[in-house]
């Protein structure tokens, strides 16, 4: 029972309790009064504070009062790399939950090792006629990719909107994080701890998030501890976006003598970690590992990861909210001829200081 309301629940559901107007509450951030409010129908409540409780009450599992039903405004496609990375379904979430709210159905694509590409999943949505399509670190990130697929896709009238990856020779929105600042914020957090030979952990120089990370990395080393923009770049090692891909770049950086890294992702710190104990040393005692992406459930490694928090629900929010003002025509990019132009939206990330970094020995 939920004020006036009883709302059918799944088994699952049932088995925990049922739904609780609390908890509705709370995961759509609205007052226990408003939430009953909307679940029994009544006036006085905004637009969007309805579909955030209606939101709400899909994301938590529960049916919809059957007067509170309503027909899908529409089908977005949603495109991501894969699932093994907690962070693309930390950016799942939200984006689903946002389109959820404003009445669009969200359809999860993922290009898993042997399947279907990113090319034929665009091809599937649009024979499904979605209303626009969301693509996260996809090709648009690659710089050796074709961009002429996008192009392509604008010139058959699809709204899209990329996230991670911007590329001037398409167009937009992008919805990125400051790659730069994370390496920046990174490696001077470690440089006040007294660390002097400091590294960096990446992906591939192709990857527009590598790129900037690697530009924002050197830069750093260059103003905070004098090195030449040679000795700066001889303290990167690039590889894969993975654990194994941290794994291997730890080793060669623990090489060079560095006592502390900095790594592209959460997956490839976890690597990095892995590696130091494999030498005999520890986290942080001998070595300081620093993450990026701040992943779900990071905080519980051992020991709890330090990183850059990339900021998940802001991006996905704005993410969708331009999607949805390119499906509706008042998009900024929009020009008045009809040709879409480049617009990024940069979000500033945040170091979470946790126990993967220490004062460096003297």
């Amino acid at each position: 029972m939920v004020g006036d309301v009883t709302v059918p629940v799944p088994r699952e559901a049932a088995e925990r309790g049922g739904p609780r107007l609390a908890d509705i509450a709370a995961q759509a951030g609205v007052s226990e009064a408003t939430a009953s409010r909307v679940l029994n129908g009544k006036a006085g409540v905004a637009t969007g504070t309805r579909q955030r409780v209606l939101a709400a009450l899909d994301v938590l599992g529960y049916e919809r009062p059957l007067r509170l039903k309503r027909r899908s405004a529409g089908l977005v496609g949603l495109v991501v790399p894969e699932l093994g990375n907690p962070i693309f379904p930390a950016f799942a979430q939200v984006i689903e939950q946002v389109l959820a709210g404003h009445g669009y159905t969200p359809m999860l694509c993922t290009q898993m090792p042997g399947g279907a590409t990113e090319d034929e999943l665009v091809e599937q949505l649009e024979e499904r006629r979605v209303s626009g399509i969301v693509f996260l670190s996809g090709l648009h990130a690659d710089t050796t990719a074709d961009p002429a697929r996008y192009l392509e896709l604008a010139g058959r009238g699809m709204p899209f909107v990329l996230i991670n990856g911007f590329n001037e020779h398409l167009p937009g929105p992008f919805v990125s994080p400051d790659d730069r600042a994370a390496a920046r914020m990174a490696v001077r957090h470690l440089v006040d701890l007294g660390h002097e030979r400091i590294g960096l952990a990446i992906g591939q120089t192709r990857y527009v998030p590598s790129r900037r990370k690697a530009e924002g990395f050197t830069a750093a080393v260059q103003d905070m501890l004098g090195r030449s923009p040679r000795e700066a770049e001889g303290l990167v090692r690039r590889t894969l976006f993975s654990v194994e891909g941290g794994h291997a770049a730890a080793g060669g950086l623990l090489d060079a003598g560095c006592t502390a890294m900095v790594c592209g992702s959460d997956m490839m710190a976890l690597g990095a970690v892995r590696a130091v104990r494999e030498r005999g040393l520890s986290v942080p005692g001998d070595v300081s590992v620093v993450g990026f992406d701040d992943s779900p459930l990071i905080a519980f490694t051992d020991p709890p990861l330090t990183t850059v928090r990339q900021p998940v629900q802001a991006m996905a929010t704005a993410a969708v909210g331009a999607l949805l003002e390119e499906m509706h025509g008042s998009a900024p990019g929009v020009s008045p001829g009809g040709g879409w132009g480049k617009t990024e939206f940069v979000f500033q990330p945040e170091l979470v200081v946790r126990g993967s970094t220490a004062q460096a020995r003297v």
